[in-house]
């Protein structure tokens, strides 16, 4: 009786790293950190944005309290300096986590002909 062979396929874990060298994994990990931290402060300041405008809007509604009115205005104003510097804090971050990145022009080597 013949002996059959058996062919085998290799899968790809998609979870596992690429990266082999121990020191580019945690350097690579740590940016990856830093993004998510980025996105969670970013969500913070979106949060509490919404927070002010919401509570500005309701004090301007009460009718009963005219004195108030000032302090409406005034959580409606933080509400948006809260997400204007919340996107520019993010962007500038993500810049920066774009300029490491990119490899240095002295890691480039020109190709020899």
């Amino acid at each position: 009786m013949p002996v059959k062979k058996v062919k085998k396929i290799k899968i790809h874990n998609p979870l596992k790293p690429r990266i082999k060298d121990e020191t580019n994994l945690r350097e690579y990990l740590a940016l990856e950190r830093t993004k998510l931290a980025n996105e969670r402060t970013l969500l913070s300041y979106t949060k509490a944005s919404l927070y002010l405008l919401v509570g500005g809007i309701a004090i301007l509604q009460l009718k009963e309290y005219p004195n108030l009115q000032g302090i409406g205005y005034v959580a409606l104003v933080f509400s948006v300096l809260f997400i204007v510097i919340g996107i520019a804090r993010y962007v500038i971050l993500e810049k920066k986590l774009k300029n490491l990145l990119l490899p240095d022009k002295s890691d480039i080597e020109p190709k020899k002909k």
